[in-house]
């Protein structure tokens, strides 16, 4: 089992965005937070797949109970119609 700041690092690493994990209220989790189950990717999903689309396969699936924010460089969070390709270039 790993930290909430370990999952939202390895999604980092894995996907080339940052995300915020979250309380399905809205409220952030803490980074120290123990329990969560390891990030099982090890390939970016595909660049043509919005964020919503991102969140349906991968994320939701895998951490029951918790919502996501994918956020830009800038720490904004980002729609859910944007596409991956879209937020990935916002970190070059």
């Amino acid at each position: 089992m790993s930290t909430v700041a370990n999952v939202e690092r390895k999604i980092r690493r894995v996907e080339g965005f940052r995300v915020r994990v979250l309380h399905l209220h809205g409220a952030d989790v803490r980074g120290d937070r123990m329990g969560l189950p390891q990030y099982t990717y090890h390939r970016a999903a595909e660049n043509d797949i919005t964020v919503e689309n991102w969140k349906a396969t991968r994320f939701r699936p895998s951490y029951p109970g918790f919502e996501v924010d994918v956020v830009d460089r800038r720490g904004n969070s980002v729609q859910g119609n944007m596409k991956l390709s879209t937020v990935r270039e916002t970190y070059h």
